[in-house]
């Protein structure tokens, strides 16, 4: 059968790429089709572009790039018609993929969405367009499925594909991984800023500004695949630290401990057991938009999904160099903090189905094709 998937960010890439290897492996004819990222194009799915030219962050970065992003859309139905697919993925991604899926349906395509959009944060009335023009909803969070039930949508709760993201990595923890990055055996800080530029030039100078408090630790890069090295050597230059580009779960394996940009990042820190202090700084402007209309008590995953504080959350103000110091402090030095923080992390990975989710959603996918 033929396949178009459309996911517009690092994380959409390594869901959608273990979807696919689980697609091909039921699915001989399969033929994919798509907007992803180099593990998408290594499963074999034809790219037809790339997700670092899609990524914009914030309502003022979107609205500067608004013509682009138009552009996109309408190319993006032409191609998808052209192509003419037996299904639609849809990966996260809401604001390209559910203009999307309004068109896909209207013109008779079968519409699957992939990892829910974020509506229980904000923009709940968005439920709606997707009850009208999503044919089956996957989602991955515990909690989804009861906030879809309440508008009379019935969803499959799949598990979260980070679990099989981390089972099926090609990196382990193996002696002499420190001494091929080039690292010493120093204890490792890692520090994840994000997979967009605009992220890492935000959050990377805040992060190590902590440097000369750690002294006994090593800070460590988790750089992102798709971003020049060019991008972390500007603020790195000078320092200690260290970049390892495309090694994040190694890297996550071999650290004591974590300062993380917002995101699918936290989730991970916290499924390889390393605490972690959560950091988010945007745009004032964005910030104080999205405050204002976003419903959630947390920003990070692991406390959304555990609805509590498990990991602290320094954002905006509160993110400076004093907190991180402090909170940094409690998560190395502080035994009995630590040790809270990867019990709830135990509970955390209870709460998320257990692997399998990716075998689990293509399963649905063929099967509600075929029926």
């Amino acid at each position: 059968m033929k396949y178009y998937i459309i996911a517009g960010e690092a994380s959409g890439d390594l869901h959608a790429a273990n979807l696919v290897k689980e697609l091909r492996d039921l699915d001989p004819d399969f033929r994919g089709r798509g907007w992803g990222g180099d593990l998408m194009s290594e499963q074999g799915v034809h790219l037809v572009k790339h997700f670092r030219d899609l990524a914009f962050m914030g309502f003022v970065e979107v609205i500067a790039n608004l013509r682009t992003i138009l552009k996109n859309i309408e190319f993006c139905k032409k191609d998808i018609l052209d192509f003419r697919p037996d299904v639609l993925i849809l990966v996260d991604y809401p604001g390209f993929n559910l203009r999307i899926a309004e068109f896909a349906h209207k013109a008779g395509l079968k519409v699957v969405y992939y990892i829910s959009p974020q509506i229980w944060a904000w923009k709940q009335s968005r439920v709606h367009q997707i009850k009208q023009h999503v044919n089956e909803m996957l989602v991955i969070l515990p909690f989804e499925k009861e906030f879809y039930e309440k508008f009379d949508y019935p969803v499959h709760f799949v598990g979260h594909p980070l679990l099989d993201a981390i089972n099926n990595r090609k990196e382990t923890m193996v002696p002499g991984w420190k001494q091929k990055m080039g690292l010493t055996e120093k204890p490792i800080i890692a520090l994840l800023p994000g997979s967009r530029k605009q992220e890492i030039s935000s959050m990377l100078p805040l992060m190590l500004s902590v440097l000369e408090e750690f002294e006994e630790y090593q800070f460590v890069i988790g750089g992102a695949p798709s971003v020049p090295s060019s991008v972390y050597e500007e603020f790195t230059s000078g320092t200690s630290v260290k970049v390892v580009n495309g090694e994040t779960y190694s890297l996550l394996e071999n650290s004591f401990a974590a300062l993380v940009t917002s995101g699918t990042a936290t989730l991970e820190t916290a499924l390889f057991n390393v605490p972690e202090v959560v950091c988010y700084k945007g745009n004032i402007i964005s910030y104080h938009i999205a405050r204002a209309l976003i419903k959630i008590k947390y920003i990070s995953l692991v406390n959304l999904i555990m609805d509590r504080e498990v990991v602290t959350e320094l954002i905006q103000a509160d993110l400076n160099k004093k907190r991180l110091i402090e909170e940094l402090q409690k998560i190395t030095n502080d035994a009995a903090n630590r040790q809270k923080m990867l019990d709830d992390f135990k509970l955390l990975q209870q709460q998320l189905g257990g692997p399998g989710a990716s075998k689990r959603a293509a399963k649905l996918i063929l099967d509600g094709v075929n029926s």
